[in-house]
């Protein structure tokens, strides 16, 4: 997919995103666009029947009377996008609906999925965020509100190259609990391919709530019987012979898949987070409205 079809695409999401905001608010998946819960507002006298829990004792014994603590529902929040933009994000993944026989790589059908993201965090109102990381944390977009911050998050996003070799997630979980320092909904969005981010992903979903898209393809489950093949590794530049007609390597190359698919959804489940396995070959507004509509 060329860059004028992708952000062709992007353009139809603010109407899409609306109403994918309102399915999320509507819902009762945890705190999903709806904000921190109750905070302070004031305090007034105490009358019959109010909560004696809520009772100000201080205030109480300054002015010699009863004080109660007054609350208001807080419903603004943060909403901060984990974007991967390594190697492997920028391989192709399988035919995208709709593209005219193009075909859309992991990157992409990322970015279509955070400007999802992005335009239903607008029309609920809350703030915005993201963090880019490859092997290190690339750009840090703190959280703002607004059309004009939305499309400039996205713009970062279609920028957000040459990729660089190597997946430094754990770092970019890390990097979003020292950013955010309210509860937010933070969306990890990646491929999964590296090591070391377990951890990392508990301490974040201690302190917020967590998302995890995976970016796959149809090539992950089946490689077509097209003889021999020469693959390369967008991650380290090693080169292998694969004889894709070999039932032995296909069984081999889908069951690998399987294994890391498998394992992602294990550590996610350990941590509290809801987890969505995002194919290239998917329509990122239906596969996300139908995940929200599922929590």
């Amino acid at each position: 997919m060329d860059r004028y079809e992708l952000l062709h695409r992007i353009t139809t999401f603010p109407l899409i995103a609306r109403g994918l905001a309102e399915d999320l608010v509507a819902g009762d998946y945890r705190a999903v666009f709806k904000g921190q819960g109750m905070e302070f507002d004031e305090v007034r006298r105490y009358e019959p029947g109010d909560d004696v829990r809520s009772i100000d004792w201080n205030v109480s014994a300054r002015f010699g009377s009863p004080y109660v603590k007054m609350y208001r529902e807080e419903r603004e929040m943060t909403v901060c996008v984990i974007l991967d933009t390594s190697a492997s994000m920028h391989t192709t993944g399988g035919n995208a609906p709709g593209s005219s026989g193009g075909e859309v790589t992991r990157y992409e059908q990322a970015v279509l999925a955070a400007a999802l993201v992005a335009f239903s965090a607008e029309a609920s109102g809350q703030r915005l965020s993201m963090i880019f990381f490859d092997k290190e944390i690339r750009k840090v977009v703190p959280p703002r509100k607004g059309r004009a911050h939305t499309m400039a998050v996205l713009s970062a996003a279609l920028e957000a190259r040459p990729p660089a070799s190597g997946s430094g997630l754990g770092k970019a979980l890390t990097g979003a609990v020292r950013l955010l320092k309210r509860r937010s909904l933070v969306i990890v969005i990646s491929d999964f391919l590296c090591i070391d981010w377990e951890q990392e992903m508990a301490d974040l979903s201690r302190r917020h709530d967590v998302l995890s898209f995976r970016i796959s393809g149809p090539l992950d489950r089946e490689m077509p019987p097209s003889g021999l093949l020469t693959l390369q590794d967008p991650e380290t530049g090693l080169t292998l012979q694969a004889p894709s007609s070999f039932p032995s390597f296909t069984a081999a190359w889908a069951a690998w898949h399987d294994d890391r698919a498998r394992l992602w959804q294990a550590i996610c489940r350990r941590c509290g987070v809801a987890c969505l396995d995002l194919s290239t070959a998917d329509d990122a507004p239906a596969a996300l409205k139908s995940f929200f509509r599922r929590q």
